[in-house]
């Protein structure tokens, strides 16, 4: 209650004195996770175009996160600023800079070039408690551990754990002369090992979300996660077998070598992050 008459009172007022302990921002979060068609790859039936010439429709989509961990650079981590980048750098935004050759270089590793050290931290977590519905999907506000309120920081990653991910629909070949009869069913499945508390993986997300005193301390980030049939491009359907009860079965016991495969690309998914400061 008093933080909220603070956070009020500085938003009424326009500005105030943070108190010792206080959070240079405090943080409204919400979560997002969908599967969702591309325009440009539509087929009839509620199919999509693989780069392949497959075409797949999902029928059942799932997510559960354990949590997504709001990584940040601690203030003066190494003299770096993004609002003032050290030399050889430029227009840094959503956790990245523009170095001189081009390359886009996260804050984190700037930070630790100049410094020596990483300089990062987890500066909260945002728990996830229910599963997600991938085809159904909805924006959830949720909590934070251990508090919203923020430590001076700039907020440059979201990091969520994924502990379980379900993904089912059909395939069909999109070729004149097809290379599989029909539609074929499938499955993906991921799920943690019983003995292990390790994600079964881990999507990384640039943020830009400074908490200093130069910023109006309410920050409301909206945290989204979209997966589109792209993930399935390298699959060649003809290669994998069905299960006597006609569905293809994807996991590392089944169909290891495109287990793997798909496992590396949906690390490479970054989800997007909303920052909206003030009240708007």
């Amino acid at each position: 209650m008093r933080r909220a008459f603070l956070l009020l009172s500085c938003l009424t007022l326009g500005g105030c004195a943070w108190e010792p302990g206080q959070g240079f921002a405090v943080v409204e979060p919400t979560v997002r996770a969908a599967y969702e068609p591309r325009a440009d790859r539509l087929a009839p039936d509620g199919y999509q175009r693989l780069s392949s010439d497959y075409q797949l429709r999902m029928d059942a989509a799932s997510m559960r996160v354990s949590g997504i961990e709001l990584i940040a650079i601690a203030a003066g981590s190494g003299g770096f600023n993004p609002a003032s980048p050290p030399p050889g750098y430029s227009l840094c935004h959503n956790g990245h800079c523009h170095r001189a050759d081009g390359a886009l270089i996260p804050y984190e590793q700037i930070a630790a070039e100049m410094g020596g050290g990483g300089g990062s931290s987890t500066v909260a977590t945002l728990p996830v408690a229910e599963p997600m519905n991938l085809l159904a999907p909805e924006k959830r506000a949720v909590e934070c551990t251990p508090d919203c309120a923020l430590p001076e920081a700039t907020v440059s990653q979201g990091r969520w754990g994924v502990d379980a991910l379900l993904l089912e629909g059909t395939v069909r070949d999109g070729r004149a002369t097809p290379r599989i009869p029909g539609e074929r069913r499938f499955r993906w499945e991921l799920t943690r090992a019983p003995d292990s508390e390790a994600p079964v993986a881990v999507l990384n997300g640039a943020v830009d979300l400074p908490s200093d005193r130069s910023t109006p301390p309410r920050a409301k980030l909206d945290l989204n996660l979209v997966l589109t049939a792209v993930l399935f491009d390298p699959v060649d359907w003809s290669a994998l077998e069905e299960d006597p009860d006609g569905v293809v079965e994807i996991s590392a016991d089944a169909n290891p070598e495109v287990h793997a495969v798909l496992l590396a690309r949906l690390a490479t998914i970054s989800p997007e992050a909303e920052v909206t400061r003030g009240d708007r």
